[in-house]
């Protein structure tokens, strides 16, 4: 049986503690060297068009009369913040956000312990079987389900007709409250996949032993979920929730596609598009993305800072 001296005196203990601060430093050093080159394309690839949108925002250019650009300073994202058609894009978008991360949050943390706890013979089923909503193009998943809902060609209609408020003439593209129903559901239906992979990733994480000493003093299922099970996995919980919410704010395809922003369904991403591409506007469309961008830094740093996850002490470093 061998054993580890434990340094007793002062000068031994600094040396130990300098010798680990050699190697996280190495370490870190070997981390910058093998993700520095992929960081710095994807900082130019991201900062480019950014940079770009904002030079834009701050001119009156509409593309089918180049010749009348005119430099307005910040007068775009005057336009664009005293119009109600701005502060309206903003609450849907926030509204669909808000329901669809809450939903995936609570689905894909079960999904998570699912999977967790599986016999290990039926994981790989198991996992693949729910990870497949995930693995389908958002695109071919928005037409599949205005195609199950629309009331000429979806079976929706004629399959829950028996229960209340469902008929063969319901409409569900014809009002608001139907029309953002489809598209949150269809957002839940293919992004909670994903949010329980991460949070799997997160349960695999906390340490078994701290579960047992939790069963052997008595702790039942509950408490042990509050009191060890959430706590360790915070940091996944944190990701997670961040990636969804950032993903859900920038949603696109699925109103695109249902609805293309009819019935007061439109998103801050479409009116960019509308703004840009269909009216050609391309100051106020450069606008409008600029502060779509401030409202994701915005909310990056609201979530670190309400979780206050130290990612670096999660992994062990410190």
């Amino acid at each position: 049986m061998t054993t580890t001296r434990v340094p007793d005196s002062a000068a031994e203990q600094e040396a130990v503690a300098a010798a680990l601060s050699d190697r996280a430093r190495a370490e870190r050093r070997l981390g910058w060297w093998l993700a520095g080159p992929a960081f710095v394309v994807m900082l130019l690839v991201t900062a480019y068009p950014i940079v770009q949108a904002f030079y834009d925002s701050l001119f009156q250019f509409r593309l089918t009369d180049p010749d009348a650009r005119e430099f307005n300073w910040l007068g775009n994202y005057w336009v664009v913040l005293t119009d109600s058609v701005w502060w309206q894009a903003v609450g849907v978008t926030v509204l669909i956000t808000a329901i669809t991360v809450a939903v995936e949050a609570v689905l894909g943390f079960a999904l998570a312990l699912v999977m967790h706890r599986a016999l290990r013979t039926l994981r790989p089923v198991l996992r693949t079987a729910i990870l497949v909503p995930y693995a389908i193009i958002t695109v071919v998943s928005a037409f599949a389900w205005f195609y199950a809902f629309d009331i000429s060609t979806g079976f929706v209609n004629s399959w829950f007709d028996w229960l209340p408020g469902i008929g063969a003439d319901t409409n569900w593209f014809g009002e608001f409250s139907t029309s953002v129903t489809v598209i949150i559901a269809s957002e839940i239906w293919k992004t909670t996949p994903f949010i329980s992979l991460l949070l799997l990733a997160g349960l695999a994480q906390v340490p078994e032993d701290l579960q047992e000493a939790a069963k052997v003093d008595g702790a039942t299922w509950w408490q042990r979920m509050y009191k060890v099970t959430i706590p360790n996995m915070k940091a996944a919980i944190m990701v997670a929730l961040l990636f969804r919410t950032l993903d859900a704010f920038r949603i696109f395809d699925n109103v695109f596609i249902m609805t293309q922003g009819s019935n007061n369904t439109e998103v801050v991403s479409f009116l960019a598009y509308r703004q840009t591409i269909s009216r050609l506007e391309i100051g106020l469309g450069s606008a409008v993305s600029v502060l779509l961008f401030l409202c994701v830094v915005l909310i990056s740093f609201t979530f670190i800072k309400l979780f206050k996850v130290d990612l670096a002490s999660a992994r062990g470093e410190r």
